[in-house]
């Protein structure tokens, strides 16, 4: 997983409330083997339509989407935090997440930054407009060119492994040396369970 610190870019402009995970990624792209592609089948409906925000904002380098209350609900499909960074996307701005995307997100590199109402409208309006947000996860704030300001709030556990890079695999592996004490001191312990 990569670190994720500072974002700046312009956004994408999303913000109609419960966007589920289906209309993130159809079901149909369940199917596939590997993360890689899922940006070309995510918001498939939406991106039929002439005009779209997301290949509009894709077109000014969007990497950043603005979106409403109660993003990703729907599925548990991981998929959609994976086709959400496929196409681009390091970060999600709303006034709320579904917990399931959330987690998904998290683990998988994706920030979720949840501020109030108001901010999300504002930041919309920008997003539309084609201006860059500045999320600086470091001093967990979100900024725009006109010197707007939002602090937002963040597990501390989350913060950190956003900011290292680290996923449940690199966690794992940074107690590798612990990990081998113990199974030095537990021989029978660890062969009981090679044979199970």
């Amino acid at each position: 997983m990569r670190p994720v610190s500072t974002i700046s870019a312009p956004a994408i402009a999303l913000g109609d409330p419960n966007i589920d995970t289906d209309r993130i990624i159809p079901a149909r792209y369940l199917k596939a083997i590997t993360r890689k592609g899922l940006g070309q089948g995510a918001f498939e409906a939406l991106r039929q339509e002439p005009g779209n925000p997301i290949d509009e904002g894709l077109a000014r380098g969007a990497r950043i989407l603005v979106a409403g209350d109660n993003f990703g609900c729907g599925s548990s499909r991981e998929h959609a935090a994976w086709a959400l960074l496929d196409l681009g996307i390091e970060a999600v701005i709303a006034p709320s997440f579904a917990d399931i995307f959330a987690s998904n997100a998290f683990k998988n590199g994706l920030l979720t930054v949840t501020l109030p109402a108001a901010a999300v409208d504002r930041l919309l309006a920008l997003a539309r407009q084609g201006h860059a947000i500045t999320i600086d996860l470091e001093n967990q704030t979100v900024t725009t060119p006109f010197e707007e300001r939002w602090v937002f709030a963040m597990d501390p556990f989350r913060r950190h492994c956003l900011l290292q890079g680290l996923d449940e695999i690199a966690l794992t592996l940074a107690e590798e040396a612990a990990i081998a004490a113990h199974e030095a001191r537990a021989p029978d312990w660890v062969a009981g369970a090679a044979r199970d």
